[in-house]
């Protein structure tokens, strides 16, 4: 069996997925506070929203506080001159080989969140999918996207 692979992604995607969730979960809780008011004005029951303000309130911490330190202590990736390694998942461990030989492209991307944390995902497509590897320091993700794409090359020359 093969040992996991042992690169980490760069520490600051939590800060990154936190505030990610923030905006997500803050989106919602205006539409709760909008219905609360609504419900106080129209004089309705407010059993749906205490309830709705509940469970928004365990979903906000799962997918702000819990997840993202469980996401982050399950990624994991190694580059191999024959195949891209990468390991993750948060309740569903998923490995994945990548053959460099199926390796059309290799793009890094970097919303405007990930450019103020200085982080870049890197995209690996294949012609059946795209295999991610997020939040990678800048130098880091064009560095391996760099050693992909010449380790495609290479591949594609040997066929």
């Amino acid at each position: 069996m093969r040992q996991p692979p042992q690169h980490l992604i760069d520490p600051r995607a939590l800060k990154v997925w936190k505030i990610s969730a923030v905006l997500y979960t803050g989106i919602i809780w205006v539409l709760l506070i909008v219905g609360a008011i609504l419900t106080i004005i129209n004089d309705w029951s407010m059993l749906y929203i205490i309830i709705s303000i509940f469970l928004h309130g365990i979903i906000s911490y799962l997918f702000i506080f819990l997840f993202p330190k469980l996401r982050y202590r399950r990624w994991r990736y190694e580059i191999f001159e024959q195949e891209i390694y990468i390991q993750h998942g948060i309740f569903i461990m998923t490995r994945t080989l990548v053959p460099m030989i199926r390796v059309q492209h290799v793009d890094t991307e970097q919303g405007p969140l990930m450019k103020k944390y200085h982080v870049a995902s890197v995209s690996i497509s294949t012609a059946a999918t795209t295999h991610v590897i997020p939040a990678l320091s800048e130098d880091d993700a064009s560095d391996l996207r760099d050693r992909i794409s010449q380790l495609a090359r290479v591949d594609e020359d040997d066929v």
